[in-house]
């Protein structure tokens, strides 16, 4: 059986970063509204990796997809904003461990709140068994691509 192609702008991968940018877009003009003006979706490679008890920046970087030196930027940023504080790794004097302020805490909480009600208001729209069942359905993409990655 032939697959049709789909018509432009709606591949599986393109409709998954729409959704995922308008919802970003949706939840950090959220997050501004209630005080965080200051944050930017880029920052999300942080707050979104950040483990509760602080994390070494090489293993943000490797989390995130990207490299050591621009997490390095973006830690630094957010630290200078005070969403983080930056000091040496108790294992390893060398490296840096980043660790959460209180307003740090309190922009993930808001951060993963808002983008819970963004999801509850899309359930809203079109039915809770039609997103449980999407998810299941990217669930399901996410693994069969992971079988079928080189390497692995």
């Amino acid at each position: 059986m032939e697959n049709a192609e789909p018509p432009e702008g709606e591949r599986i991968a393109q409709l998954c970063r729409a959704i995922y940018e308008d919802m970003r877009e949706s939840v950090y003009a959220g997050a501004a509204r209630r005080g965080f003006d200051d944050l930017r979706p880029a920052h999300s490679g942080v707050l979104r990796h950040i483990d509760a008890a602080g994390s070494r920046v090489v293993d943000l970087a490797e989390r995130a997809g990207m490299t050591k030196q621009s997490m390095a930027y973006l830690t630094e940023g957010l630290a200078a904003l005070d969403y983080v504080e930056i000091g040496a790794d108790p294992g390893d004097r060398r490296a840096k461990r980043v660790l959460l302020t209180r307003r740090g805490r309190d922009a993930v909480a808001t951060l993963t709140k808002l983008s819970l009600e963004a999801e509850a208001a899309i359930a809203d729209k079109i039915g809770k068994g039609r997103i449980e069942a999407l998810r299941k359905d990217l669930r399901d993409i996410k693994a069969a691509l992971r079988r079928a990655a080189p390497g692995q």
